[in-house]
């Protein structure tokens, strides 16, 4: 797990706290905003895992080109 997922699952805890706060108390702004906070989350999640792909992509590439290269292709 990379640094973007870990801050995307936070952010996304930190928005449900807030959402069922607002709901709690009433307050559809602390709701609303927790619910951002939420989508916030999910999408800095988005881009860890964009990026935790990218980097098993890249390894896998360089596992075949040596691979190709001990078999003199």
């Amino acid at each position: 797990m990379n640094k973007d997922q870990v801050k995307g699952e936070v952010k996304q805890v930190q928005g449900k706290v807030k959402e069922v706060t607002g709901k709690a108390v009433g307050n559809k702004g602390l709701e609303i905003e927790g619910k951002i906070e939420k989508g916030i989350g999910k999408v800095q999640g988005h881009i860890g895992d964009a990026k935790e792909d990218a980097k098993k992509a890249e390894r896998e590439r360089a596992e075949r080109e040596r691979a190709a290269i001990k078999s003199g292709h």
